[in-house]
């Protein structure tokens, strides 16, 4: 009190700072955020762009050319049959590498003050890394397409399927870069989880082969992979034919898509593996 009374009354009081009040979407900083994570991938486009490309091609060279022939698939040349299924496979893989890398890097050199520090919410920061990821999954899907066409003829029967499969796949994989970038400590688990996780899950997925051909009991274990899901609903987009069933592959990909999306959400909220 009797600081008080040495303030004269006229003095201008300045408070504080007061911490910002979140009543809406920061949109400056979300849009920067996203500009951020789109310029980083386009900025190496030979070795985020070109590479799955080649990738892709290398694909189709081997198990069409040399192995599929004139193979056909309930009624559609092999190259129609697997090329859907390689578009997909780019999309998981960028996608996934896309966000996982970005947080990684970040950690190791330093950086993560600069996503932390300005004021975005975790749900901003979700937006931002996983809108981001999703972009680079989406862009070398549409670009490996391209690539493939020479190769193979892509019907459009389902538009709406392709875009939903696509994009929830994409989604999921950004948010599951999201979960291992946060995860790992060091390069050796991000690879160990896309060597033992992500890439044995593509593989036994039906991108190159027919689920319902495999013995038991491993074609019921490939009905619990959900990128079984994802392939088999964007396949189904091109070509009209699914071999699972569709309502369950759009509920595990609407499910995956929250659920995954949930536990970033909670991770940047927590400042899992952040703050520390």
């Amino acid at each position: 009190m009797s600081a008080m009374k040495d303030v004269p009354a006229d003095a201008e009081v300045v408070l504080p700072p007061q911490p910002r009040a979140y009543s809406g979407v920061n949109w400056l900083g979300l849009k920067t955020l996203y500009l951020r994570e789109v310029r980083r991938f386009m900025k190496v486009g030979m070795q985020t762009l070109a590479a799955p490309v080649v990738t892709a091609l290398l694909y189709m060279l081997v198990f069409v050319v040399a192995v599929g022939g004139a193979r056909e698939v309930h009624g559609h040349p092999y190259g129609t049959f697997v090329a859907p299924g390689l578009i997909m496979m780019q999309i998981l893989s960028n996608a996934f590498a896309n966000s996982s890398s970005s947080l990684l890097q970040a950690k190791f050199n330093g950086l993560m003050g600069d996503f932390m520090t300005p004021p975005l919410t975790p749900m901003e920061h979700l937006m931002g890394f996983g809108g981001g990821a999703a972009t680079r999954g989406i862009v070398v899907g549409a670009v490996a397409a391209l690539a493939v066409l020479p190769f193979a003829r892509l019907p459009v029967a389902q538009p709406w399927a392709i875009v939903y499969f696509g994009l929830g796949a994409a989604l999921i994989m950004g948010f599951l870069g999201i979960m291992a970038g946060l995860w790992s400590e060091k390069f050796d688990h991000m690879a160990a989880v896309t060597n033992f996780v992500i890439m044995p899950m593509t593989f036994l997925s039906g991108t190159f082969y027919l689920v319902e051909r495999l013995p038991e009991p491993f074609r019921t274990f490939s009905h619990y992979n959900p990128f079984f899901y994802l392939i088999d609903g964007f396949r189904y987009g091109f070509l009209g034919e699914a071999e699972g069933s569709l309502a369950v592959g759009m509920a595990v990909t609407a499910i995956l898509t929250l659920v995954t999306g949930w536990v970033c959400f909670r991770m940047f909220e927590r400042g899992y593996k952040i703050k520390t």
